[in-house]
Protein backbone atom coordinates (compact mmCIF):
# COMPACT_ATOMS: atom_id res chain seq x y z
CA UNK A 1 0.00 0.00 0.00
CA UNK A 2 1.64 3.22 -0.95
CA UNK A 3 0.86 6.50 0.97
CA UNK A 4 -2.12 7.78 -0.85
CA UNK A 5 -3.73 4.52 0.06
CA UNK A 6 -2.35 5.00 3.71
CA UNK A 7 -3.73 8.42 3.93
CA UNK A 8 -6.90 7.81 5.30
CA UNK A 9 -5.44 5.61 8.64
CA UNK A 10 -2.72 7.95 9.07
CA UNK A 11 -5.43 10.67 9.78
CA UNK A 12 -7.49 7.97 12.15
CA UNK A 13 -3.83 7.90 14.05
CA UNK A 14 -3.16 11.37 14.08
CA UNK A 15 -6.67 11.80 15.66
CA UNK A 16 -6.20 9.45 17.82
CA UNK A 17 -3.13 11.35 18.92
CA UNK A 18 -5.06 14.49 19.30
CA UNK A 19 -7.53 12.81 21.49
CA UNK A 20 -4.90 11.14 23.77
CA UNK A 21 -3.78 14.39 24.47
CA UNK A 22 -7.11 15.89 25.26
CA UNK A 23 -7.93 12.33 27.45
CA UNK A 24 -4.99 12.72 29.40
CA UNK A 25 -5.54 16.56 30.34
CA UNK A 26 -9.71 15.93 30.94
CA UNK A 27 -8.41 12.80 32.82
CA UNK A 28 -5.64 15.00 34.72
CA UNK A 29 -8.35 17.51 35.65
CA UNK A 30 -11.43 14.55 36.57
CA UNK A 31 -8.50 13.25 38.98
CA UNK A 32 -7.90 16.63 40.63
CA UNK A 33 -11.12 17.10 41.40
CA UNK A 34 -12.67 13.62 42.43
CA UNK A 35 -8.87 11.53 42.76
CA UNK A 36 -6.46 9.58 40.72
CA UNK A 37 -7.94 6.26 41.28
CA UNK A 38 -11.54 7.62 41.42
CA UNK A 39 -10.79 9.29 38.31
CA UNK A 40 -9.28 6.34 36.55
CA UNK A 41 -12.17 3.93 37.76
CA UNK A 42 -14.51 6.40 36.28
CA UNK A 43 -12.84 7.00 33.18
CA UNK A 44 -12.89 3.19 32.20
CA UNK A 45 -16.73 2.51 33.86
CA UNK A 46 -18.51 6.01 31.16
CA UNK A 47 -15.50 3.75 28.55
CA UNK A 48 -17.80 0.61 29.14
CA UNK A 49 -20.57 1.95 28.70
CA UNK A 50 -19.22 3.91 25.99
CA UNK A 51 -17.67 0.46 24.39
CA UNK A 52 -21.02 -1.45 25.20
CA UNK A 53 -23.60 0.78 23.63
CA UNK A 54 -21.02 0.41 20.25
CA UNK A 55 -21.27 -3.42 20.51
CA UNK A 56 -25.03 -3.24 20.49
CA UNK A 57 -25.10 -1.35 17.46
CA UNK A 58 -22.22 -2.59 15.36
CA UNK A 59 -20.78 -5.30 16.66
CA UNK A 60 -20.13 -8.18 14.25
CA UNK A 61 -17.46 -10.34 16.05
CA UNK A 62 -18.02 -13.44 18.22
CA UNK A 63 -17.19 -14.02 21.99
CA UNK A 64 -17.13 -17.53 21.09
CA UNK A 65 -13.63 -17.33 20.53
CA UNK A 66 -12.82 -16.12 23.70
CA UNK A 67 -10.90 -19.21 24.68
CA UNK A 68 -8.61 -18.64 21.24
CA UNK A 69 -7.49 -15.27 22.98
CA UNK A 70 -3.63 -15.63 23.56
CA UNK A 71 -3.15 -14.80 27.32
CA UNK A 72 -0.86 -11.61 26.29
CA UNK A 73 -4.06 -10.37 24.45
CA UNK A 74 -5.56 -9.89 27.82
CA UNK A 75 -3.88 -7.33 29.21
CA UNK A 76 -5.22 -4.60 27.72
CA UNK A 77 -7.52 -3.03 30.11
CA UNK A 78 -4.91 -3.64 33.34
CA UNK A 79 -2.48 -1.81 31.02
CA UNK A 80 -4.96 0.50 30.17
CA UNK A 81 -5.68 1.35 33.94
CA UNK A 82 -1.88 1.89 34.29
CA UNK A 83 -1.74 4.06 31.28
CA UNK A 84 -4.80 6.54 32.41
CA UNK A 85 -3.25 6.52 35.77
CA UNK A 86 0.12 7.67 35.12
CA UNK A 87 -0.56 10.11 32.41
CA UNK A 88 -3.11 11.72 35.14
CA UNK A 89 -0.76 11.71 37.43
CA UNK A 90 2.05 13.03 35.10
CA UNK A 91 0.59 15.91 33.63
CA UNK A 92 -0.33 18.34 36.10
CA UNK A 93 3.45 17.83 37.48
CA UNK A 94 5.31 18.63 33.86
CA UNK A 95 2.82 19.69 31.56
CA UNK A 96 0.64 18.45 28.77
CA UNK A 97 3.27 19.41 26.18
CA UNK A 98 6.29 17.53 28.16
CA UNK A 99 4.30 14.54 29.48
CA UNK A 100 3.22 13.96 26.16
CA UNK A 101 6.55 13.97 24.63
CA UNK A 102 8.19 11.20 27.05
CA UNK A 103 4.46 9.60 26.18
CA UNK A 104 5.36 9.52 22.42
CA UNK A 105 9.19 9.06 22.77
CA UNK A 106 8.16 5.77 24.93
CA UNK A 107 5.57 4.84 22.61
CA UNK A 108 7.77 5.30 19.40
CA UNK A 109 10.49 3.04 20.98
CA UNK A 110 8.15 0.08 21.97
CA UNK A 111 6.68 0.30 18.92
CA UNK A 112 9.73 -0.17 17.02
CA UNK A 113 10.39 -2.96 19.06
CA UNK A 114 7.33 -4.61 19.14
CA UNK A 115 7.94 -4.34 14.97
CA UNK A 116 11.56 -5.13 14.75
CA UNK A 117 11.17 -8.77 16.71
CA UNK A 118 7.81 -9.23 15.50
CA UNK A 119 6.32 -9.19 18.94
CA UNK A 120 2.95 -10.61 20.33
CA UNK A 121 2.04 -11.84 16.70
CA UNK A 122 2.72 -8.80 14.80
CA UNK A 123 4.26 -8.76 11.34
CA UNK A 124 8.32 -8.29 11.77
CA UNK A 125 9.18 -5.24 9.92
CA UNK A 126 12.93 -4.47 9.91
CA UNK A 127 14.36 -1.75 11.66
CA UNK A 128 16.54 -0.09 9.37
CA UNK A 129 18.54 3.54 8.84
CA UNK A 130 16.38 5.64 7.84
CA UNK A 131 13.83 4.29 10.89
CA UNK A 132 16.53 5.18 13.16
CA UNK A 133 17.42 8.52 12.01
CA UNK A 134 14.00 9.63 12.41
CA UNK A 135 13.69 8.69 15.78
CA UNK A 136 17.25 10.55 16.24
CA UNK A 137 15.54 13.58 14.90
CA UNK A 138 13.04 12.72 16.81
CA UNK A 139 14.98 12.79 20.30
CA UNK A 140 16.60 15.83 19.18
CA UNK A 141 13.36 17.67 18.84
CA UNK A 142 12.10 16.36 22.15
CA UNK A 143 14.81 17.49 24.27
CA UNK A 144 14.54 20.87 22.08
CA UNK A 145 10.87 20.90 23.27
CA UNK A 146 12.44 19.84 27.03
CA UNK A 147 14.61 23.34 27.20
Amino acid sequence: MDFKGKILYLIMAAVSGSLMAIQGTFNSVLGKVIGLLEGTFSVHLLGTITAGLLLLCFGNGSFAKFSSVPWFAWLGGPIGVAIIFGVAYSIPRLGVGVATTAIIGAQLLTAYLIDHFGLFGMEHITFGLYKFLGIVLIVIGSKMLLN
